[in-house]
């Protein structure tokens, strides 16, 4: 291998392009095959680069160089050679050079564009179509990145400088070369997609944080960008038709989206947020008929592409077209005709890769269509997302669809009642007419999960429907919807329930479904059943004309009752033992007892009788998997159950009271169920015989369903549950993404302008080095958690009176950390540092998994570099040697010894590598047991009170005792949910958070004061301490956390807190209980045998006071963690009160809870935790 370097090396010492291109490729192909070839960059950079060549040859070197590491000195040489080829005579050498302009670290890309602007600004005019095409395409990609952003707010002749090119760049748009034309082209869709989707590109490696100069600058190139498209659109659609077919495609976007700009009004609010004084002068003055006229002429030069063979071609006009419908003015054509073309993608089983993003698209925009085009899509649709390999994409497809069949059949009902002619398909039993999802809906069984994900994205949108629309103020741009939508939810308050009980009404056999455990999908109906009843009061019967019913409302509760009918009769033929009791649940509370026909009392088809037969097996229950299956649970609801209908008809009480009584005397009746049947026995009696004065809360319709996994925790982990929890969250996300989405970043800043929080302000940086040294640095860091990347940026002060030529900052690594072209450090070279002038400087880097880890940055700074030159040393060798005369050529200055500064290192923070993760406090508690890794310590803080107020029962404004831990709300954790004591001083709080990699971390802080006095000092002093545990699904997490506590605690609370090991809490703990024993014993030997009984209260007053005065100046502590107070708690019996010292502790607890509580009900303005 050395050998073949090195005849490498030489062919590119020679002057000969054929050997140095041939030797190039040969590197190339060492390079592709993972060897090291830094070696040859480097003479690369020196012999090709650096020299003159061939154009061929310097493309090569510079492949070369993007495949392989340079030292900092190289991209100096590379760099200069940039500079010289610029102004070379042969467009395409320039060309190669320009090229390479990518590829340039950003830290030395700034400096080198201004220096060569006026060549750079040279090629757009030159007359070589490469150099044109090379210029265009190396400028589109550099200019959209965050670092020219960046380096543009600070540079206002650079600005200047790149506003002039993305001019010319959009001037290119219409150049003679094909080639030029199509990279314009996708240049400026390049920027408009950044600023639309505000995913900044990450090109650069950097991510950093958009300020409102940022944000303005992006904004007036887009603004300037969307002006000329509208101005020059007909030009522009005319040169992209005479482009050959493959490059019409990135035609497209620009085209569409300056139009769409213009036309919807964005563009006077990107104007607005891009701050230029000219803002007002250059505004787009068209009329509305103008702009609708050019949306127009935009489609029907776009439509004749529908029909085109590329299928990418057709994806691309379709979206695009379906973009232009959503205008003020757009037809429901234009949809429907690029929606059918994308539709036969699917048909014609190409572009298979795009499924999803096919599918995305149609339910996307089906809001668009017209009526009749909706309808005849939804059955397609269905069995197009039922073959969907994502979950995701299923759920979001699915909600959509039934999104807007929902308010397809608002609207048609609405349109019936105002006398049109009702269309057909529009109900929602039409969803369920084609065979396969039919069989699917009528089967018991089925391995396929799609039908329980309908069932539930339909009850899910139906409970949306039921509430406000949120107003769609946050667009930014008017966005008209065109059909249903518009019309679907704007009536009466209940007109949701009219498709509702069409939902209930078709999917009435999900309640027989045996899904293997699964409970998600029948859940939802039954608690959208429940609702319905509540709402239409089913238990009260059909109300009637003259009660003041409508014909639609007597239409709707007929058919409730019917349903409830069936749905009796089809509890025999449930499969899922848990669902009996839930649908008895559903059914008993609402079902009409007073409607019943009493000359059928005696027949077993009678719901009553069915009912009460089902309850009868359930309390009888003695199979093995009804243990298994939370027996407990369903045995609970059908007690209730009977006490709800028992309450409420005499002949549901006989039989009901035979049934419990019956199972209190059964051996399966634990002592609690007793209890209770006890007590339902004697209601149930009560509410029968005084009829009139039987209490409401007894027998009320609340209309809960408690079942959903909202309220009750799973008491008996397995698959199904799991199962169950993982579809109800994709289904929740998918529904709350489409009815309540979040606004992106730029609709945010779009219509709250500037005043957006996303605007932040740069962290506060940290001093690594020390006060005596020569050079002040300083840096803060930036995290980028999508990508798992931190940004560290460097300012360098040169604190000496010379001007140092040379400063070069290394950074190494330790940790989780690693450079993203995998070297092992990074170099950063500083020119030139004039005293106290900041220089600026940054290096990113990636972030492998959950662990500790620090950047340590080392700067060498070269005060004698370039004063003395080299010593001439040629051994042997003859002077006229071409290697001698060749390395003589290429001397540099000497460089003189450094001086080397060590930094502190800078440490990243562990919470840095964590994200908040919102959940419901519910959904916490059921996760935190199962969480297997888990850790515990203890940490104390002291804070500074005056008097008696600061002791933590007197406080009533903020709590005193979270003073030490403050700074959490500001860390990446999501605050579950805190429960304060205020009596005896103690707080638990919770948090949740993820790691950049998924693992989950709970964390609990359980604290209480430790009240200390000090006379002496005449000031008081109170100790707090909290223990921490933190449970983690992984080991490794915690293991991370446990390694060094202290560090963990400074990163929690902002040093606040210090770590105390278990050693000291267990010998602090014993000193106070030794302390306290002696304190009581000697009380036993003072004190008299007490002369008269007293009562309680007396006798805690009297204890309390005796033990303050005993306490003199000593620190009394309270242990909460062991969970008692030790100076009322002695060992053994107690000789100062008949009670026992739990009773005399529980006692004063409760007295003084109840004391703070009047306290509390004085002061209405306090607020109470």
């Amino acid at each position: 291998m050395d050998i073949l370097f090195a005849q490498i090396q030489a062919d590119l010492r020679s002057n000969d392009a054929l050997r140095q291109s041939g030797a190039l490729l040969q590197a190339l192909q060492q390079s592709a095959a993972g060897r090291d070839i830094s070696i040859i960059a480097k003479s690369a950079c020196e012999e090709i680069v650096a020299s003159p060549a061939s154009a061929v040859c310097k493309k090569l070197a510079f492949d070369l160089i993007r495949s392989t590491r340079l030292t900092a000195d190289l991209w100096d040489t590379v760099c200069t050679g940039i500079r010289t080829d610029l102004d070379f005579p042969d467009p395409d050498v320039t060309a190669a050079a320009v090229s390479i302009l990518a590829a340039i670290p950003s830290y030395r890309l700034g400096k080198l564009i201004t220096d060569c602007n006026k060549e750079i600004s040279n090629c757009f005019d030159s007359p070589s179509d490469n150099l044109r095409y090379s210029i265009t395409e190396t400028l589109g990609c550099i200019l959209a990145r965050d670092d020219m952003v960046t380096l543009c707010e600070n540079n206002v002749n650079l600005l200047d400088r790149i506003s002039t090119w993305w001019t010319r760049i959009g001037q290119n748009m219409l150049d003679r070369s094909d080639a030029v034309c199509k990279v314009a082209f996708e240049s400026v869709g390049r920027l408009f997609m950044e600023f639309d989707s505000k995913r900044m590109s990450r090109l650069a490696g950097d991510k950093l944080v958009d300020s409102e100069n940022s944000l303005a600058i992006r904004s007036n190139w887009v603004s300037s960008m969307v002006k000329f498209v509208w101005k020059k659109r007909n030009a522009l659609m005319a040169r992209s038709l005479i482009l050959p077919v493959e490059s019409f495609r990135s035609t497209v976007l620009p085209v569409a989206y300056g139009v769409k700009a213009v036309a919807s009004g964005a563009v006077e609010v990107i104007q607005k947020l891009s701050k230029s004084s000219s803002a007002n002068v250059n505004t787009v003055d068209s009329a509305n008929a103008e702009k609708f006229v050019g949306v127009s002429d935009v489609v029907s030069h776009l439509v004749p592409f529908l029909s085109s063979l590329d299928p990418a071609l057709i994806f691309e006009v379709g979206i695009n077209m379906l973009y232009l419908a959503d205008v003020p003015g757009g037809k429901p054509e234009w949809a429907s005709a690029s929606i059918i073309a994308i539709l036969t993608l699917w048909d014609r089983q190409e572009f298979s890769s795009a499924r999803e993003s096919i599918v995305r698209a149609v339910v996307t925009n089906l809001h668009l269509l017209d009526l009749h085009m909706q309808v005849s899509l939804f059955k397609r649709l269905l069995l197009m997302v039922r073959n969907l390999r994502a979950e995701s994409d299923r759920m979001h497809a699915l909600a959509c669809i039934c999104r807007t069949a929902l308010c397809v059949d608002l609207f048609a009902k609405e349109s019936v009642r105002r006398g049109q002619k009702p269309l057909a398909g529009t109900d929602i039993a039409s969803f369920f007419e084609d065979a396969r999802i039919k069989d699917d809906l009528h089967t018991a069984t089925s391995k396929s999960l799609f039908r329980e994900e309908l069932v539930a994205s339909l009850v899910e949108s139906c409970f949306q429907l039921s509430l406000p629309l949120p107003e769609q103020k946050t667009s930014g741009t008017e966005s008209r919807v065109i059909g249903a939508l518009a019309y679907g939810t704007g009536y009466g308050a209940l007109n949701w329930t009219e498709p509702a009980l069409e939902v209930v009404e078709v999917c009435r056999p999900c309640v027989k479904w045996d899904c293997e455990g699964r409970t998600y999908a029948i859940d939802c109906y039954l608690k959208l059943l429940v609702r319905l009843c509540h709402i239409y009061d089913t238990r009260g019967g059909v109300k009637r004309i003259k009660d003041g019913a409508s014909q639609d409302q007597i239409l709707n509760e007929t058919r409730l009752q019917n349903l409830q009918r069936q749905l009796v009769k089809d509890l025999r033929e449930v499969n899922t033992p848990r669902i009996c009791a839930r649908l008895i649940w559903a059914l008993a509370e609402h079902i009409d007892l007073e409607g019943l026909d009493p000359l059928l009392a005696d027949d077993p088809e009678d719901p009553l009788n069915i009912i009460i037969s089902n309850i009868h097996k359930i309390l009888f229950n003695v199979e093995s998997s009804a243990t298994s299956e939370n027996r407990l649970q369903d045995v609970q609801a059908v007690i209730l159950c009977a006490q709800r209908l028992g309450s409420r008809h005499p002949r549901a009480a006989q039989l009901l009271t035979k049934e419990l009584e019956e199972f209190r005397n059964n051996a399966l009746a634990d002592s609690v169920n007793k209890h209770q049947c006890r007590l339902i026995l004697q209601r149930i009696k009560y509410a029968i015989n005084h009829p009139e004065r039987r209490w409401a809360g007894v027998s009320e319709a609340r209309g809960d369903y408690p079942f959903s996994h909202h309220k009750l925790t799973v008491q008996f982990y397995d698959a199904s549950a799991a199962q169950d929890r993982k579809l109800e969250g994709l289904v929740h996300k998918a529904i709350l993404e489409l009815w309540r989405p979040e606004p992106s970043e730029l609709t945010l800043l779009l219509t709250k302008g500037v005043d957006s929080t996303l605007l932040k302000v740069p962290p506060t940086a940290f001093t690594l080095t020390g006060s005596s040294d020569p050079c002040y640095i300083e840096a803060y860091h930036l995290t980028d958690s999508t990508d798992g990347r931190i940004t560290l940026h460097i300012k360098v002060l040169n604190l000496t009176e010379l001007e140092l030529n040379r400063v070069d900052i290394r950074v190494g690594l330790s940790g989780a950390l690693y450079f993203m072209d995998g070297s092992p450090q990074a170099v950063r070279q500083l020119r030139n540092l004039v005293s106290q002038d900041p220089v600026l400087s940054s290096v990113t880097v990636g972030v492998s998994h959950f662990e500790r880890c620090a950047l340590w940055v080392q700067v060498l700074y070269y005060p004698f570099y370039g004063s003395g030159a080299s010593n001439d040393y040629e051994g042997d060798y003859a002077e006229e040697d071409p290697q001698i005369m060749r390395q003589k050529r290429s001397l540099r200055p000497e460089l003189g010894e450094p001086v080397i500064l060590r930094c502190q290192p800078y440490k990243i923070p562990l919470t840095e590598l964590l994200l908040p993760h919102k959940i419901s406090p519910v959904e916490y508690f059921r996760l935190w047991p199962s969480l297997p890794a888990i850790i515990e310590y203890t940490g104390t803080y002291t804070y500074e009170g005056s008097g008696f107020m600061a002791t933590a029962a007197q406080q009533y404004g903020a709590s005193p005792f979270l003073s030490g831990l403050k700074s959490l709300s500001s860390k990446p954790f999501h605050r579950v949910c805190s429960h304060i004591l205020r009596t005896v001083a103690g707080f638990q709080l919770c948090f949740a958070a993820k790691t950049w990699f998924g693992g989950f971390v709970g964390m609990m802080i359980f604290g209480a004061s430790e009240v200390s006095r000090n006379v002496d000092l005449g000031d008081e002093t109170t100790t707090m301490m909290c223990k921490f545990v933190v449970r983690a699904s992984d080991a490794s997490i915690t293991k991370e956390i446990g390694s060094d506590l202290q560090g963990w605690l400074d990163d929690l609370t902002d040093g606040g807190v210090e770590y105390v090991p278990e050693d000291e809490v267990k010998v602090a703990a014993a000193e106070r209980l030794r302390i306290s024993m002696e304190r009581i014993a000697l009380l036993k030997a003072a004190r008299p045998p007490p002369q008269q009984p007293k009562s309680d209260d007396e006798e805690e007053d009297e204890q309390g006071e005796e033990e303050e005065d005993e306490d003199g100046g000593k620190k009394k502590k309270k242990e909460k963690e062991n969970g008692e107070e030790d100076g009322k708690k002695p060992k053994g019996p107690s000789t100062l009160s008949k009670l026992t010292a739990e009773e005399v502790e529980h006692r004063a607890l409760q007295s003084a809870v109840l004391q703070e509580w009047h306290m509390l009900q004085k002061d209405r303005s306090t607020k109470v935790y």
